[in-house]
């Protein structure tokens, strides 16, 4: 792909996005979704492989449907109650109708099946910005209608916690499992974004930077599937060091960064007296917890296979920038000590 082409589609990605966070009628939100799928498409199929063609194809008519749900709902709003703003939407179908399409476009169970198989049918960069970017667009309108269908948001994030956790258990492809972890991790935000919307933010902010980590840890070690993990010690053996760090933050283990978002949920779902939910959450969170100890086991205490007795894999210089992995890698470690600051500056 030219260097125009791929500059106009990124363009027309974060127009679409800032389309959508600056409109306060639904169909120009509506416009700012579709500009922004339509973006991502050409980058999904730029490889040209079967596999690719598949996933964008699944994901344009995920997103379609999705689309043309929320052009429903925000139109049936207008029929009953005359108004287009999204923050004027106050009777329970039309608020019911457009949780569920931004659930289905963000991938939240049990609207979840398309993006598991849409993340493994394209490349790391494609997976990475579709399990982050276009998450943007979706939550802030989920944000603006907080915190009118309370039980629905609920079911959904509890559901999502649960699908994350189990579907990940028998994957050997790394991105079928990361798609699973951002399902686990957008179910723990969508269960606190109605209490306390700045909490839902950190939250995302929070699962942004280590799924950025993640996704770029597994590119600089060109490993697709669990097997390949072994090879990373002959390839980086830093980041190697660090990569079990980073996948137990995704589990939300302590004192790392991934654990002060869950920290701060369990105790918001307590203050709300929701006992029971918060402790299906965290039992839930074990079930994550486990495969990203199968993926550090691989990384850290395997040896690839090799025919020859002292032969290791060929250690080629990296051709990827690895200045943003460090960063991210930094962040997603060593974030919990600043946990206070970090919540005041999302509460402003």
């Amino acid at each position: 792909m030219s260097p125009f082409i791929l500059a106009t589609l990124l363009f027309a990605l974060g127009l679409g996005t800032t389309v959508t966070f600056a409109s306060s009628h639904w169909l120009l939100a509506w416009m700012g979704l579709e500009i922004n799928t339509l973006a991502i498409l050409p980058l999904m199929a730029q490889h040209h492989h079967p596999r690719a063609v598949e996933a964008t194809t699944k994901y344009f008519i995920t997103q379609a449907t999705a689309a043309a749900m929320l052009l429903f709902a925000s139109a049936t709003n207008a029929w009953l109650t005359g108004q287009w703003d999204i923050q004027l939407v106050t009777h329970p179908l039309p608020i019911t109708l457009i949780t569920l399409a931004l659930a289905l476009k963000i991938g939240l169970a049990p609207l979840h099946s398309w993006l598991p198989e849409v993340i493994q049918g394209v490349d790391f960069t494609t997976g990475l910005i579709l399990s982050t970017w276009q998450k943007l667009a979706p939550i802030a309108l989920l944000l603006q209608l907080q915190p009118t269908n309370s039980t629905l948001l609920l079911a959904l994030g509890i559901t999502s916690t649960l699908i994350g956790g189990w579907g990940g258990l028998n994957q050997t492809q790394l991105r079928k499992i990361l798609a699973y972890s951002s399902i686990a991790h957008l179910g723990w935000m969508t269960l606190v974004l109605q209490f306390s919307p700045s909490l839902g933010v950190l939250t995302l902010i929070v699962y942004f930077t280590m799924t950025f980590s993640a996704f770029l840890l597994f590119k600089l070690n060109n490993s697709m599937n669990i097997n390949a993990l072994a090879t990373s010690w002959a390839k980086a053996p830093m980041t190697t060091a660090l990569a079990p760090l980073i996948l137990l933050s995704l589990g939300g283990l302590p004192p790392l960064t991934g654990f002060m978002s869950k920290w701060l949920i369990l105790q918001e779902l307590t203050k709300q007296e929701l006992m029971p939910l918060a402790t299906i959450a965290a039992l839930s969170a074990l079930l994550s917890l486990y495969f990203y100890l199968r993926l550090a086991y691989a990384l850290t205490l395997t040896v690839s296979p090799n025919t020859l007795i002292g032969t290791t894999p060929w250690r080629h210089p990296t051709s990827h920038l690895t200045l943003s992995l460090s960063a991210s890698t930094i962040a997603t470690i060593f974030l919990l000590p600043i946990a206070p600051a970090i919540v005041m500056l999302c509460s402003l």
